[in-house]
């Protein structure tokens, strides 16, 4: 069954995908002499920097979010259609989607990354992800209903396990994470909740490599463990989660930690279509690409953005999943696509690296630049101003700034709201709850 897409003389390039890079190919793509059909399940894109902002009180959803429609309102040549792609067929050039099938001269996959538990299901099924907005609002949701939780129980130990916190992953997402629910404990929660003692909370960060931000300075390492630390935060790095049931987080070291929270972001996996040959998927599920970023074994398929390890002497890993990457290999492509339709020659990638950044609090971050490191609250504001600058859409830029404000001089998160409770599986809370209780 084909859809309804409006006809064309032009080549149809289908791009997979509404983040950084397929929305930098699309614009790219304007008034060129094709067809632009971008398929997402989602109507909106979505600014993944801040989702930690959300999953902690400090920013509404609808600010990093913005509408696909609205981005290419004035392109003529584009198309959008809500889809879950369920397969490619390389051979006869369509997608099979869930609202029929899209044929295609030229793809591109642009699917980005999911998170990716490396086969521990127990983990899986009781950690809290946070690669999506729908992911950080069942967070936040988590976050408040453990503090109301917490309210209701006589037992030290229950409520302990409830205001406990384990964050896993040293990354940015992680040191971020930790940073903002450290300042919830100094800052907002005893105002919001002055019958716990929320001397009793505990956030707990683990990194199974020697030290936090690996993919920085190991002078911006330094001083992001130390901002943590003076916040409170219990920074274990060269230790590993193994195993957590809903209740005890048990590491290699033979540490266990008793919490009902934790928050995974240890590590990310390409989002790959079926249909790709598996013999090109690499290292984290990428999938192989030349330098032009063509999937390698076809001669129409691209990948770019974080599902995309572009193999090469100078990158045998691949190139890092950041916005950048991103973008640049998006802004290239359109390029590399009109010379492919016109039988130019094609350009090779070359990544500019501009740097790299994590905030950890209140004027607490940590900047990279290819010629400078700085830390502290000059570094703070670079960071503020950048992710201001790469949002989508004025509005967002506005709020988020507002917000950012508000927050600075009020020491306060203006959207604890429990929106929609969140609930794991019935008999998992049997289990966790019963587990406590013989703890006891």
């Amino acid at each position: 069954m084909s859809i309804d897409i409006p006809e064309t003389n032009f080549p149809r390039v289908v791009i997979v995908g509404g983040g950084f890079g397929g929305i930098q190919l699309a614009k790219n793509l304007k008034n060129k002499e094709v067809q632009v059909l971008m398929i997402d399940k989602h109507n909106y894109h979505t600014f993944q920097p801040l989702l930690y902002q959300v999953a902690t009180g400090g920013l509404e959803p609808d600010s990093i979010a913005f509408p696909l429609r609205k981005v290419f309102k004035h392109q003529k040549n584009f198309v959008f259609r809500v889809a879950n792609v369920e397969k490619v067929h390389p051979t006869e050039k369509y997608l099979e989607t869930s609202i029929g099938e899209i044929p295609y001269d030229y793809l591109v996959i642009a699917t980005g990354s999911t998170t990716n538990f490396f086969g521990n299901t127990e983990i899986e099924s009781n950690s809290m992800p946070m690669k999506s907005i729908p992911e950080a609002l069942n967070l936040r949701s988590l976050i408040l209903q453990s503090f109301e939780e917490a309210l209701l129980r006589d037992s030290i130990n229950e409520q302990e396990a409830l205001m406990n916190f384990v964050i896993v992953g040293g990354g940015p997402t992680g040191v971020e994470t930790a940073g903002a629910l450290a300042e919830l404990k100094s800052h907002v929660l005893p105002n919001d909740y002055p019958d716990l003692d929320l001397r009793r909370m505990q956030i707990n960060l683990v990194e199974s490599a020697p030290r936090l931000l690996s993919s920085m300075s190991p002078q911006a390492s330094k001083q992001a463990e130390s901002f943590l630390k003076e916040m409170g935060v219990n920074v274990r790095t060269n230790d590993l989660v193994v195993s957590y049931n809903g209740t005890t987080v048990e590491l290699k070291s033979g540490r266990k930690l008793e919490t009902t929270n934790l928050i995974w972001s240890a590590g990310v996996k390409g989002s790959v279509i079926e249909g790709i040959n598996p013999e090109v998927l690499v290292r984290g599920n990428r999938i192989k690409t030349d330098s032009y970023n063509r999937v390698s074994g076809y001669e129409n398929i691209f990948a770019i953005g974080d599902v995309a390890a572009m193999i090469t002497e100078e990158t045998p890993n691949g190139h890092p999943g950041v916005a950048q990457v991103a973008i640049q290999q998006g802004k290239l492509l359109s390029k590399n696509i009109i010379n492919l339709i016109n039988n130019r020659e094609l350009k090779a990638f070359s990544y500019l690296d501009l740097g790299s950044m994590a905030t950890v609090g209140r004027n607490k971050a940590v900047v990279d630049l290819p010629f400078i490191r700085f830390q502290g609250i000059f570094a703070w504001f670079v960071w503020m101003f950048l992710h201001l600058l790469f949002l989508v859409g004025f509005r967002n830029k506005l709020v988020v700034l507002v917000n950012w404000i508000w927050n600075y001089f009020s020491y306060d998160r203006g959207t604890r709201l429990i929106i929609r409770p969140y609930r794991k599986n019935k008999d998992v809370m049997d289990e966790e709850r019963n587990l406590v209780h013989a703890k006891l």
